[in-house]
């Protein structure tokens, strides 16, 4: 109580009680020897982590622990195993199926307590950095040229220096040419094979270049190339056609395949069709040219475009030449779709199966004569209603489909003004007369008849003689 009779009263915690301050001790006790000798006993209770490894790998009974040391360096040994999985994962990735990879060993984090029971991880995970069959780098001449002083100069021209440093330039060959390892050799390779070598792999990088080129812009016997195909699956997405089922005729400058059609906006499409996918190579098409270059028709287009280009004129010249002939009313296939070098037509055959060529076929004595008597009329259309010579007519080019004789292949058909016009004729006729006086047809005209027949020229037929009548050919052209 003060002078003035009140009471002074403490104040209470919020917090609750508050635990009395320990006492505090004078610097002459912190001094004392007892003090010393009391610290000394409490730190004997704490085990000497003397090896930290061999404290970390205890059992996992042990779930807690009073030492902060040993603490950290658990949470430390757990973080950097998972960054090994996470790194060997990156490592997996990053290389795939690749025959060459490469090795995040130096991002990895060792610990010489950590232990591994697989034996695939000790070779993933081998140190390169110390490689006992590491071929070793040739030694290289500094950049002034040579080293060593007086008779022991030596300069880059030197013949063991240029041997060694030419082995080791060899392993910027190209990968697919195998230059072996040449581990605890001492190879040297003088200049002239090292260019040999060399010259040998660039000449067979440019070969394989060559060649990859030409079968992914080419189309082979029976395949098409990948611009082909995507034009293909264009007609496909697009409901031209249903599917495309598999090819079923090749020939030296096309390939046939048979689909299923499926609708256009300005025509309906038969139920079966055909894909003539002219040929790019164009070794089919350098003996070719005159069918082409001389109609009038595309003269001046063909002098314009390259030799690639030049194969879409066969797939559009075939298209016109089967419209013109569909309006005679000639047997032939129907022009469905024309896209490039690909001409879609009507499919002359039932169920899949293709109308047979007239040289496969069997057939009577009267079949047969009716099979002249048309291919005879079909030439006369041809030349005189379409105003068109097949210039390839032969047994191979005549189907034989529901008792009449159908047309194919006009892709090199020329018209009557063209200057080997009258030659190409012969030659047809000449096989044409040749195919069914073999097979019997005692109606069969000889070439010199069923020539004047077509063409109505009435050229005087003499002896006979095939030299005369081409050249009296020759001159009326």
């Amino acid at each position: 109580m003060d002078q003035s009779g009140i009471t002074a009263v403490t104040p209470k915690s919020p917090w609750g009680s508050v635990a009395p301050l320990p006492p505090t001790c004078s610097l002459t006790d912190v001094m004392s020897e007892q003090l010393a000798k009391q610290l000394e006993e409490e730190n004997s209770d704490f085990p000497t982590l003397t090896n930290p490894g061999a404290d970390l790998l205890l059992s996992d009974e042990v779930s807690e622990t009073t030492s902060d040391l040993m603490l950290a360096q658990m949470l430390q040994m757990q973080f950097d195993r998972e960054f090994d999985d996470q790194l060997r994962r990156e490592e997996k990735k990053f290389n795939g199926d690749s025959k060459v990879s490469i090795s995040f060993e130096n991002y990895r984090m060792v610990h010489p307590y950590e232990d591994s029971d697989s034996s695939e991880d000790e070779v993933d995970w081998q140190d390169t950095r110390h490689d006992p069959y590491r071929a070793e780098k040739p030694q290289t001449t500094p950049r002034k040229g040579f080293t060593g002083k007086g008779k022991n100069i030596t300069t880059k021209h030197d013949e063991v220096t240029c041997g060694r440093k030419n082995t080791a330039r060899m392993d910027n060959f190209a990968p697919e040419v195998h230059v072996g390892d040449g581990l605890g050799m001492d190879l040297k390779l003088s200049n002239q094979v090292f260019n040999s070598l060399k010259q040998h792999c660039y000449s067979e990088q440019r070969r394989s270049a060559r060649l990859h080129d030409k079968k992914e812009h080419s189309t082979a016997e029976q395949a098409v190339d990948p611009r082909t195909r995507l034009l293909m699956y264009k007609m496909v997405n697009s409901g031209v056609l249903e599917n495309i089922n598999g090819c079923i005729s090749t020939g030296k400058e096309s390939v046939v395949f048979h689909a299923n059609g499926g609708s256009l906006e300005e025509q309906p499409v038969p139920d079966e069709v055909v894909l003539k996918v002219f040929k790019t190579t164009l070794n089919e098409f350098k003996n070719r040219d005159r069918y082409i270059k001389d109609d009038y028709r595309f003269i001046d287009r063909f002098s314009k475009l390259n030799p690639r280009k030049i194969i879409r004129l066969w797939a559009e010249k075939e298209m016109h030449n089967l419209s013109r002939m569909k309006k005679a009313e000639i047997p032939c296939p129907e022009v469905v779709l024309l896209k490039k070098h690909i001409l879609v037509m009507s499919f002359i055959g039932e169920d899949h199966v293709p109308a047979p060529k007239l040289k496969d076929v069997t057939l009577s004595s009267e079949d047969m004569k009716s099979a002249f008597y048309q291919a005879l009329h079909l030439m006369q259309q041809l030349y005189q209603e379409c105003n068109l010579v097949h210039a390839d007519l032969s047994e191979y080019n005549m189907l034989w489909h529901k008792g009449k004789v159908w047309l194919i292949d006009v892709s090199q058909s020329i018209e009557p003004t063209h200057p080997h016009a009258l030659e190409f004729l012969f030659r047809d006729c000449r096989n044409v007369s040749t195919f069914f006086q073999k097979r019997g047809v005692i109606e069969a005209m000889s070439v010199y008849e069923l020539f004047n027949a077509v063409s109505g020229l009435n050229i005087p037929i003499g002896e006979e003689d095939e030299a005369e009548f081409i050249a009296e050919i020759v001159a009326l052209e």
